[in-house]
């Protein structure tokens, strides 16, 4: 009978989750040549090969596809009894902006659930300005949120968001009537952004659609109702950038930072994770 490495185990499930060696070594604070090394010793270990490695792609092989739930459950099933005895159930409030999160949100609860059993998460997804307040007040224990006021400089860089003007593929603007907005209700940073960039450049605009959150603005987009300032990697499938197409102006990047107040290992361990998640989610 095969006896599997744990680590080994681990470093496939992470490589397969991120698409990327490097992520992975970052998450087991590790070198990418260790996480290499581990994937070959259970590639060894099965006789199967695991995952296709080229120059610019990391993609799971037919084996490696068939292999992932099993392994999934192998690395929950060896934490959960390391923990056995262990430290008691912990409760962590983590707040993210919905402009940050989008449709790889169910990923993100699979891979904090399976990875931290003994941690309840709390996941809140709301505007950046609303998530800081309660980070403030000492309702969340961390925040990811888009950065917009330059004197708060004590959040940790995650990665930077490109927005662009998303809309349907079938979605037409004809430039002697004002542009068709769809926009999260003030105040709202990112709305702030569009507007004051289409005022400047001279665009008339009018809000057709208000949203509650990016899921129902990018559902008004989707439809072909309006376009919107979205962050490129979180717009809705099948959504494209017109601003070159119509001559639409620029829109800036925003930082993604994370606010902790947490300083243990666990919530630091945590964080990261969530990070590499995020910066894995490809932009379009």
């Amino acid at each position: 009978m095969k006896n599997l490495d744990v680590e080994a185990v681990q470093a496939f499930v992470l490589v397969a989750d991120l698409k990327s060696f490097t992520r992975a070594a970052h998450v087991l604070d590790t070198t990418q040549a260790a996480v290499s090394l581990r994937i070959k010793r259970l590639e060894a270990q099965l006789g199967r090969r695991l995952i296709e490695r080229t120059s610019r792609h990391v993609r799971l092989s037919v084996d490696g596809d068939t292999f992932l739930s099993s392994a999934h459950a192998f690395v929950a099933a060896h934490k959960e009894a390391i923990g056995a005895f262990g430290e008691r159930r912990r409760k962590l409030v983590i707040g993210m902006s919905h402009h940050v999160v989008g449709a790889e949100l169910p990923m993100l609860v699979r891979k904090l659930s399976s990875e931290n059993p003994n941690v309840v998460m709390e996941l809140r997804i709301a505007a950046s300005r609303d998530l800081l307040f309660d980070y403030d007040k000492g309702i969340l224990d961390a925040a990811i949120v888009l950065q917009y006021d330059s004197r708060r400089l004590d959040g940790q860089q995650i990665l930077k968001e490109e927005f662009g003007w998303m809309a349907s593929a079938d979605f037409r603007y004809d430039s002697s009537l004002p542009l068709k907005l769809a926009t999260q209700a003030a105040p709202c940073s990112v709305r702030q952004m569009a507007i004051d960039a289409l005022d400047e450049a001279g665009v008339s605009w009018e809000e057709v659609f208000v949203g509650g959150g990016v899921a129902t603005i990018g559902a008004a987009v989707a439809a072909g109702v309006a376009v919107a300032a979205l962050g490129r990697r979180v717009a809705p499938a099948g959504t494209i950038d017109i601003g070159d197409q119509y001559g639409l102006p620029r829109l800036s990047g925003r930082d993604v930072v994370c606010y902790s107040a947490k300083r243990d290992e666990q919530t630091k361990h945590i964080l990261r994770g969530l990070g590499d998640a995020l910066r894995a989610v490809s932009v379009r």
